[in-house]
């Protein structure tokens, strides 16, 4: 399955969206900037016509959709055209580069770029959502404000893990990682989550999303070890492979007093214990179970 839906909210707010010679209609709109495919304008003129028709002091949010070329070309223009900028947008708070769908672009071929100034450049930014891992490069940063950090992928490269686990983000609330196929760029193992986890205080996060995981059920054994798992609001493994053992595991844990929210939608847990699952003293998510194929399970965001 890919991603089929745009974002329809963001940051609280409808989303609307730019494409060159379009006007801004509603100023308390998030707008996604778009082009089409073969579109001459850059992503920086694009910007720059957008802001034009905004009073970019009093801009919170905004969102990056599909670009021109972008088979070839990464998103780097519009990141460096933001940080160009950055003192004329010191309310940004919020931003999400790459709300696409499979039309646009399969996930696992959306170029991404380079967030190292970016994140210097906003030291306000409370919100950074990110789809798509090639190319993405995402360093270890001090960061005082960011609390949601989403990086969605079809495989998520085991660096950019690291460099969350190397950041300093006192303010971090949620996190929520996609980590993908090992076909498309996942190159980690549970020992890159456990260090990861170890690293960043996890027992803060109201949110914890460890998606679309080929490695879901080692993953759930671990996390069932932790004492601090009761103290998150919400523990997502969606999307990924859980099976079974994970089930079993999680059933097991004698820390999910406090847990309000568990997430395994689209998962191969047999229909057992399953049931025992939506017994669990919180909020299961959890539906039918997909069928393996040969016996082998495949996440619900590959390519």
């Amino acid at each position: 399955m890919a991603v089929s839906e745009y974002l329809d909210t963001f940051f609280g707010r409808p989303v609307l969206d730019f494409t060159s010679g379009d006007t801004v209609t509603d100023q308390s709109a998030v707008y996604r900037l778009r082009q089409e495919y073969d579109a001459e304008q850059s992503q920086a003129e694009l910007l720059t016509e957008f802001l034009g028709q905004v009073v970019p002091e009093e801009l919170e949010a905004l969102m990056l959709g599909a670009w021109s070329d972008m088979s070839d070309n990464s998103c780097d223009d519009f990141l460096e055209a933001l940080v160009a900028r950055a003192a004329q947008l010191p309310q940004l708070r919020a931003l999400f580069i790459g709300d696409l769908t499979y039309e646009d672009s399969e996930i696992s071929w959306i170029i991404q770029g380079n967030y190292a100034t970016l994140l210097a450049a906003f030291p306000a930014l409370e919100v950074l959502r990110i789809r798509g891992g090639e190319s993405l490069f995402f360093p270890a940063v001090e960061h005082p404000a960011l609390r949601e950090l989403v990086i969605e992928t079809g495989g998520l490269p085991s660096r950019v893990v690291n460099a969350i686990a190397e950041s300093t983000l006192p303010a971090l609330r949620h996190l929520e990682l996609w980590l993908g196929d090992e076909n498309y760029g996942f190159d980690g193992d549970i020992d890159t989550y456990r260090q990861l986890l170890e690293r960043i205080r996890p027992e803060r996060l109201h949110y914890l999303g460890l998606r679309n995981a080929t490695i879901s059920d080692e993953l759930a054994i671990y996390l069932a070890t932790q004492p601090w798992l009761g103290k998150l609001h919400t523990l997502d493994l969606s999307m990924g492979t859980l099976g079974d053992d994970g089930a079993r595991a999680l059933l097991a844990s004698p820390y999910l007093e406090g847990l309000q929210v568990l997430d395994l939608e689209y998962h191969y847990i047999s229909d057992e214990l399953v049931a025992q699952l939506q017994r669990l003293p919180c909020e299961v998510r959890i539906g039918e179970a997909e069928e393996e194929y040969d016996g082998d399970r495949y996440v619900q965001v590959g390519e």
